[in-house]
């Protein structure tokens, strides 16, 4: 069943490219009354406009009338390519030698060694060998051993890394990848539409080396910079598809050729053609020749990977940009992020041994307004049911996401109600199927189901923007209360941090004088007790009456021998609280600073005798 239906598509497509007739109830309509029999069904449509196609294909007169008709038979034998024994031609290598002003291209076979170079150049260079240094081996200097084979130093650049720094200009994101020497060009391109989405035939690169012309090519062997690179991609403007226009001009030919020759379309198969390539299939049977999703892959990313690539091969590069990775991190990217944010999931399912595959896909998923709308609203998610295997895994996926009632709901649709686009909007508790679309349907259709489940999906957003916005403004307001708490307590903590410190400094300093005051008292004491003692008023020898003021006003009385130092009078003074270094004492009159004379000079010699009155006065 699942072959013949395989092939029922396959001839509805051929059917279509062969006629021209776009209206597939039509087309199943002219092949239903021919049961499906391919050639009879376009010679069908041939026969009905006949007289124009004998105009179109009438040959021109010939001058030689006696010739014999070809038969049926040779005007439809294929001419068989002959097989030849083709010798494998040695690889070459190509070298651009700069030197001083000159350049000079090199050219020599990959077992060759630099020594051969080196003749080369010296003959066009008129550079001694002995004198010669290459430089610019990406495996590293090697000028000086001429015998190493070239092939050799080939093979080492294959294993060097290189670093690739790729800029997505559209996305405006740059990207350092590193690869072996022995990856090639294509490898690159594709690990880039993993990461970009963009497919490898939609690629347009800036940056690669005029040599890097074929994509097998290694890197080691495409010129590029070592041990760093740099190059750009974006997105080729795809251009206009003429390729089922001359399917059609193509087969046209051959079957209005085939209406004049006869009914010998039976015999084609004597000559080792099957009647497929006859009437142009193979042209639409070789973009069938992979599936869309291989068998039991590993993953969904590599499984979806592949579905893209073969999508974009099959039905142009124009389609709905395809989400690569799991269907839970499709749900992530649609449902759980902010709500202004949120879009719609759609799931689209595919079935090959479907009728309506080839043109839901070609003229539906693939027409611009509907690739427009999808990409801006939706996520879109696919998967390929062709195979029970990958079938049964989707809905091992679906009940585990959405339940099981979205998993028996796929089960009830048959075969030909393939492909389907299932619509998903995701709720607070669950996630809802709002619409299940399939392949039957109209451009315009399509864009109405659409469009009416982005009305219902606009309603709740609109309500889950809202509750959004008041759960934000309510969380503002709490963060803005924490904030104030925080900085309330953190000028608490300040303040007081800042008295604690004034405290401790406060103490410091009264330590400080207290040590100082204690200083003070000690050496007052000890002066004091060095005082000699007070003479008698009636003495055998000259006392000296000293009064002496403070600046408080108190006066100090004392006696002294009229022989004693200053420096008595002075440590009497510093006794009482008065030093020296602080204050100095002065006559009444005549003024004289008595702090400035010579401490060993005697009373007598100071002229402070019999008496004398002296007061003390700060220093400045």
């Amino acid at each position: 069943m699942a072959s013949d239906s395989m092939d029922r598509e396959i001839i509805l497509a051929d059917f279509q490219a062969c006629t021209g007739i776009d209206n597939i109830a039509e087309a199943i309509t002219l092949l239903e009354l021919n049961n499906w029999d391919l050639v009879a069904a376009i010679n069908g449509v041939i026969n009905d406009c006949s007289a124009t196609a004998e105009a179109a294909v009438a040959p021109p007169a010939t001058s030689s009338s006696s010739s014999s008709p070809p038969s049926s038979s040779s005007a439809f034998c294929p001419v068989l390519p002959s097989r030849h024994i083709v010798e494998r031609q040695p690889r070459m290598l190509n070298f651009r030698v700069e030197y001083r002003q000159r350049t000079v291209e090199v050219v020599v076979e990959e077992g060759s060694a630099v020594g051969e170079i080196k003749h080369i150049l010296e003959t066009e260079l008129q550079v001694p060998i002995s004198q010669m240094q290459l430089k610019g081996w990406k495996s590293g200097d090697v000028s000086d051993v001429v015998s190493i084979s070239l092939k050799t130093i080939v093979l080492e650049s294959l294993n060097q890394n290189f670093l690739l720094v790729i800029s997505h200009r559209e996305a405006q994101r740059d990207y350092n990848l590193n690869f072996p020497g022995s990856r090639t060009i294509q490898e690159v391109k594709r690990n880039v539409s993993d990461l970009t989405n963009i497919p490898v035939r939609h690629q347009q690169w800036e940056g690669w080396p005029a040599a890097a012309s074929d994509d097998s090519m290694t890197l080691a062997a495409s010129g590029i910079s070592y041990p760093c690179h740099h190059l750009s991609v974006c997105r080729r403007s795809s251009p206009v598809n003429n390729t089922e226009a001359n399917m059609f001009e193509q087969c046209a030919d051959v079957h209005m050729v085939s209406d004049s020759e006869g009914d010998d379309f039976e015999d084609a198969s004597e000559f080792g053609v099957d009647e497929s390539e006859m009437f142009g299939m193979g042209s639409s049977t070789g973009c069938r020749k992979a599936a869309l999703m291989p068998e039991n892959s590993e993953n969904e990313s590599d499984a979806l990977l592949h579905f893209t690539a073969e999508f974009s091969t099959r039905y142009g590069e124009c389609h709905p940009v395809f989400f690569i990775g799991t269907l839970e991190a499709a749900s992530q990217e649609a449902f759980y992020g902010k709500a202004r944010d949120r879009k719609l999931l759609a799931i689209y399912l595919h079935n090959d041994e479907s009728v309506l595959s080839n043109v839901f896909c070609s003229q539906m998923m693939c027409a611009d307004s509907i690739v427009a709308y999808l990409s801006q609203n939706f996520i879109t998610w696919a998967w390929d049911v062709t195979k029970e295997a990958n079938k049964a895994r989707l809905l091992t996926i679906c009940t585990r996401h959405f339940g099981s009632v979205v998993a028996q709901t796929i089960r009830t649709y048959k075969t030909d109600q393939f492909p389907l686009l299932l619509i998903v909007m995701g709720k607070r508790t669950s996630n809802e199927v709002l619409n299940v679309i399939q392949g039957n349907t109209t451009v315009d259709e399509l864009m109405m189901r659409l469009m009416g489940a982005m009305e219902i999906f606009s309603a709740q957003q609109q309500e889950d923007i809202k509750d959004e916005d008041e759960r934000e403004a309510r969380e503002m307001v709490k963060r803005e209360q924490d904030e104030a708490y925080q900085l309330s307590l953190e000028a608490d903590r300040k303040k007081r941090e800042a008295q604690e410190r004034e405290q401790a400094e406060q103490l410091r300093l009264q330590q400080i004088q207290k040590e100082a005051d204690d200083e003070k008292e000690a050496i007052r004491l000890s002066l004091e007790h060095a005082l000699p003692p007070e003479p008698a008023e009636e003495g055998g020898e000259p006392i000296s009456k000293l009064r002496i003021r403070t600046p408080s006003g108190e006066f100090l009385v004392r006696r002294f021998l009229g022989s004693t130092k200053l420096q008595v009078l002075f440590d009497f003074v510093a006794s009482k609280g008065y030093p020296w270094d602080d204050f100095k004492l002065l006559t009444t009159f005549p003024r004289r600073n008595i702090t400035q004379l010579d401490p060993a000079s005697s009373l007598l010699e100071a002229k402070l005798f019999p008496q004398e009155t002296l007061f003390l006065e700060a220093k400045e």
